[in-house]
């Protein structure tokens, strides 16, 4: 059976892995004043848009994740020719209509799939399942590489489906923003009154960064540390630390919004690659999605990983 696996751009993982595994993305146009790109993956291009649009005006950007009837075309157009069975997973529905987008997709998908398989010579049935993997950024490419996985390995569609769901439920997503303002501007932008201007004023007169945690759908802080390099190295630090006590999955997933070199030379992070490379998990590092960078600024840090319910220790 030939499986498909497709994510939204705000999925964060490497450029050269996504093609290497023929991953099908659903792109998220981003519009900033008169500049439009609509994010493909494609990390140069998410960088040069970047340095000229997204650190001055990024707080006010639109974005416009597929559309239903953009999502339907491309299925029926190439993917139901391509594949049997497809999983779809998607940046948490709690923060993006992107799932329920897909959702209704699927509906139209797989009431018409029929002649378009036929004319293309397959008489078999086509399936399609759409995943919810209830995270963000670099947390979303957690189940994308366990997918990935486990259809190299020669798993089934229902043991496929059974491993992903019981993933989403358990992969915790953590972030480090550089500029609460700048996260402020973007959620009132947005109609998100999650980030009050009184919390960020003090974070940023006292250089407090919260660490902010995503799981289940939800997301918050869950510690405030003075100073973002050390925010972003006790929170490597921690990674560490399940990654010693072991993960759900053999896999850690880190993305900034900047170049890659810049990561690089953050404090903690060579240690959280060797403690990785130590305990036989694949790390797996890229260039931010333009998606979050415009939601959350430049220069964020987010790291994902499958793990037991904890809690976070600074």
């Amino acid at each position: 059976m030939r499986i498909g696996i497709v994510v939204d751009s705000a999925c964060d993982l490497p450029q050269d892995f996504i093609q290497q595994h023929n991953i099908v993305v659903l792109p998220i146009t981003v519009r900033i004043g008169e500049a439009v790109l609509a994010d493909h993956r494609d990390e140069q291009a998410t960088l040069s848009f970047l340095h000229a649009h997204v650190a001055e005006n990024g707080a006010e950007a639109e974005t416009i994740p597929f559309s239903v009837a953009q999502i339907r075309d491309l299925f029926l157009g190439k993917l139901v020719i391509d594949y049997d069975h497809v999983f779809c997973m998607t940046i948490t529905k709690t923060r993006s209509p992107i799932y329920d987008n897909a959702m209704q997709a699927s509906f139209a998908i797989l009431n018409d799939y029929k002649p378009v398989r036929q004319a293309a010579g397959y008489n078999s049935p086509f399936a399609l399942r759409v995943l919810d993997t209830q995270n963000l950024f670099a947390a979303q490419g957690i189940t994308a590489v366990e997918a990935v996985r486990l259809r190299d390995s020669g798993a089934g569609v229902q043991q496929i489906r059974e491993r992903l769901e019981q993933l989403s439920q358990n992969v915790h997503g953590y972030m480090v923003t550089r500029d609460l303002y700048y996260l402020r501007a973007r959620a009132r932008h947005k109609g998100d009154r999650s980030v009050g201007l009184i919390s960020a004023a003090l974070g940023s007169a006292l250089d407090i960064k919260p660490v902010l945690h995503g799981f289940r759908g939800e997301t918050g802080p869950v510690a405030k540390i003075k100073g973002f390099d050390n925010a972003v190295q006790k929170l490597f630090e921690f990674v560490g630390q399940r990654v010693r006590a072991g993960l759900l999955s053999p896999t850690v997933c880190v993305s900034y919004g900047g170049e890659l070199a810049d990561l690089q030379t953050l404090t903690g992070y060579a240690g959280l690659r060797e403690t990785c490379k130590a305990h036989g998990v694949e790390l797996y590092e890229t260039v931010m999605s333009l998606t979050g960078m415009v939601n959350v600024g430049k220069g964020a840090v987010t790291v994902g990983f499958a793990d037991e319910p904890h809690t976070f220790t600074a």
